[in-house]
């Protein structure tokens, strides 16, 4: 079984992600309110990837990326930021810091069943 992190603010985006992702085969999901919150998670859980807002209380999900790209166990941790933030300086700041992919919300459940199963090596 394959973890997957989904950190958001909000418990019904983490609910519309995890529903999007249901048909993976052999995953479950662990979920984060906010930043401090997803690196205690991560370092409890050790998910297999993780799904990251940006704009969060208490810590940037910028912030959280780049601390878990500093810390050597959680570097190969694929990473998609999935985010409202559609700007090009945004973008690359979080590819830049370490993103495996960058997606907008609202988001199409597809795509992002895709790049998570692609990022996973899953069907």
């Amino acid at each position: 079984m394959r973890k997957i992190l989904i950190v958001d603010d909000s418990p019904t985006m983490r609910r519309m992600v995890a529903a999007s992702l249901q048909n993976l085969d052999d995953v479950f999901f662990v979920e984060a309110g906010n930043g401090l919150e997803a690196i205690e998670t991560l370092a409890r859980e050790h998910p297999s990837l993780m799904i990251l807002d940006l704009n969060m209380p208490d810590m940037h999900g910028l912030e959280v990326l780049q601390f878990v790209r500093a810390h050597h166990e959680y570097r190969s941790v694929p990473i998609i930021v999935l985010t409202t933030r559609y700007d090009d300086v945004t973008r690359q700041a979080a590819l830049n810091s370490g993103a495996s992919r960058y997606m907008t919300k609202p988001f199409e459940p597809t795509a992002l069943r895709e790049q998570v199963a692609g990022l996973l090596g899953l069907k």
